[in-house]
């Protein structure tokens, strides 16, 4: 055997849980085998490039070794080997998702908090004796 659908052989290296994740993953876009979108139907070969992208991270990897079988994760790694650049990218990538600030910290309004409703109603600035949030006339 030296030839194997490329979401086949994306389930049984176990970069995607199921088969049909994987054809699905295909189907978008998000896989490329020398630069070019492929359908779930085209077949690797050792020594094929293959760039996937999972969610933020953008992976190049090259095909080492064909299964069938979706066997142990150590049996998974050895079909494949990631090229040096790809690498580099995937650590400079999370290093700088390590280093961004946290979203949430720069909100400085949104809803109260318990404490917040409860300053409010001892400074007499929240519902007060109304008990709906309808205007009255």
């Amino acid at each position: 055997m030296d030839k194997l659908r490329i979401d086949k052989w994306l389930w049984a290296a176990r970069f995607y849980k199921t088969r049909s994740l994987a054809t699905e993953e295909v189907n978008k876009g998000r896989v490329q085998i020398g630069g070019q979108d492929v359908k779930p139907a085209r077949e690797v070969k050792p020594g094929d490039l293959i760039t996937l992208r999972q969610g933020p991270v953008v992976r190049t990897i090259e095909v080492v070794g064909i299964s069938q079988a979706r066997g142990p994760a150590p049996v998974a790694q050895a079909l494949y080997a990631e090229t040096a650049d790809s690498l580099q990218a995937r650590t400079a990538a999370a290093e700088q998702r390590r280093l961004a600030p946290e979203p949430a910290h720069s909100l400085d309004h949104g809803r109260p908090t318990k404490r917040q409703r409860r300053d409010l109603d001892q400074a007499g600035q929240g519902w007060g004796d109304r008990w709906s949030a309808s205007v009255d006339d």
